[in-house]
């Protein structure tokens, strides 16, 4: 990522499009590009299994098919030669994904460690006996996952003529219940029976005080290191097929994560264990060259954490929201924001500008203000974004739902709840007509938009 720029964007997941898909997916392109913004950000499109998180999703390859509204079944024959050699790239993750969605749906969508023990343990004839009889239903969830890769090509052709990136996002772990788990149980902390023996979260702060307990399993890190961190480079260059930038979640896992035995049923009782992160940054270094990585470094970040960023040229996150108290060295302070920073009003997991300006006491409103240098409550949220965009960062990065001005009701997710997340969509009329100009006004005025933009 290129430190002297100075970009903004907006932040908006496919699902909160208006059609909820991408079937709308040129509308929101125009209206960013006429609005002077240059990236567009999103949540991983992975396949959720439970729930609607995109965090935690069937497969660390394959996306969400609904989002492309692609139709289950074969590719026309003018298509199959395409389709093949697809099929034959993408070979080391396709087979086992299909495999994986085919035999859940079979067993009733019980998890892999719950399946007969034959399929749980990848019996060599059973799956060949297995391949053979369900060839057709197999190619069919393959074709699935072509149609939308193709699909998407598209929309990224569409989006690099208006000069827009797009930025994806990848969850450092991964689902217990995936096919990269079940078909690579050696790269994972199992026992014999696939079960984790240990799980990731980050320990207790202050925002709980049990911490949190996110039940994926951990890394076999020794087994990765071994084959140069195969695995790894095969995610990272699936996710360039789809975006120009790419933000590592919860980056500070690549130093060192918090691991809590499995038995446990909180996170207070793990321990911090290394990992290699360096290696493994210089193994996709190696491959990629640049890295066009972003990591978010939220939350209690250690001195390692930092440098092993810097050693890779990485920028890192910070978010308004988090600048005010009295320290004069927080990170998410204005002043304290370098250019090497994805600078945010807020993310996914917080309340919208708006929703955590009302929600907070008297005492706290007035810090804000007076670090604002406001004297009019109602222009605090306009005061907020003013201030990301006039800052260092080379990306300024706003929520649609800060952008419209709407409060805690299209809140995207509230972390540790399970009820009413990842379901918020705009309405095309909040997109008044005089929206994007005035945005890209802003955005003149900021220096964050150019007058002739290139892809």
């Amino acid at each position: 990522m290129n430190f002297d720029s100075h970009r903004a964007g907006l932040l908006l997941h496919p699902t909160s499009l208006p059609s909820g898909t991408l079937a709308d997916v040129e509308r929101w392109l125009d209206f960013l590009q006429a609005a002077g913004f240059r990236v567009w950000q999103m949540l991983p499109l992975g396949l959720p299994l439970t729930g609607l998180s995109p965090y935690q999703c069937a497969s660390a390859f394959a996306v969400n098919p609904a989002l492309f509204q692609v139709s289950h079944g074969r590719c026309p024959r003018a298509d199959m030669r395409r389709f093949v050699g697809w099929r034959n790239k993408h070979r080391h993750w396709l087979d086992d994904y299909a495999r994986f969605m085919v035999i859940k749906q079979e067993q009733g969508g019980a998890p892999w460690s719950d399946w007969p023990a034959p399929l749980r343990d990848r019996d060599a004839q059973t799956l060949a006996k297995f391949d053979a009889s369900h060839a057709d239903t197999l190619k069919a969830v393959m074709a699935e996952q072509y149609r939308a890769a193709v699909h998407w090509q598209g929309i990224r052709a569409v989006a690099a003529e208006r000069g827009i990136q797009l930025f994806g996002d990848m969850p450092i772990f991964v689902a217990h219940d995936s096919a990269d788990v079940w078909a690579r149980r050696d790269l994972f902390l199992l026992d014999d029976e696939g079960h984790p023996t240990v799980v990731t979260g980050v320990p207790p702060d202050y925002f709980s005080a049990t911490g949190q307990r996110w039940g994926n399993p951990h890394y076999n890190w020794a087994v990765m290191q071994a084959d140069g961190f195969a695995w790894w480079r095969a995610r990272l260059r699936a996710h360039f097929e789809w975006f120009d930038l790419v933000r590592i979640d919860h980056f500070r896992g690549l130093s060192a994560a918090w691991t809590i035995p499995a038995s446990e049923p909180t996170a207070i009782h793990g321990e911090w264990i290394a990992a290699p992160g360096a290696a493994l940054l210089q193994a996709i270094a190696d491959e990629m060259g640049e890295l066009q990585l972003v990591a978010e470094d939220l939350g209690i970040i250690t001195p390692d954490v930092t440098a092993l960023r810097h050693q890779f040229g990485l920028p890192g996150m910070a978010v308004l929201q988090f600048a005010f108290d009295h320290h004069s060295d927080n990170p998410h302070k204005p002043q304290n924001v370098q250019p090497d920073t994805v600078y945010y009003t807020g993310t996914h997991d917080n309340d919208t500008t708006l929703g955590w300006w009302q929600g907070l006491p008297g005492h706290a409103r007035h810090q804000v203000m007076q670090q604002l240098g406001v004297h009019d409550p109602d222009a605090v949220l306009g005061a907020m974004i003013a201030t990301v965009l006039g800052s260092r960062a080379a990306l300024a990065m706003l929520p649609l739902q800060d952008v419209l001005h709407l409060g805690s009701e299209a809140r995207m997710n509230t972390p540790g709840t399970d009820n009413g997340n990842w379901t918020w969509r705009f309405e095309w009329d909040a997109l008044a007509p005089d929206l994007a100009p005035r945005l890209l006004e802003q955005l003149q005025k900021a220096h964050r938009c150019e007058t002739n933009p290139t892809p």
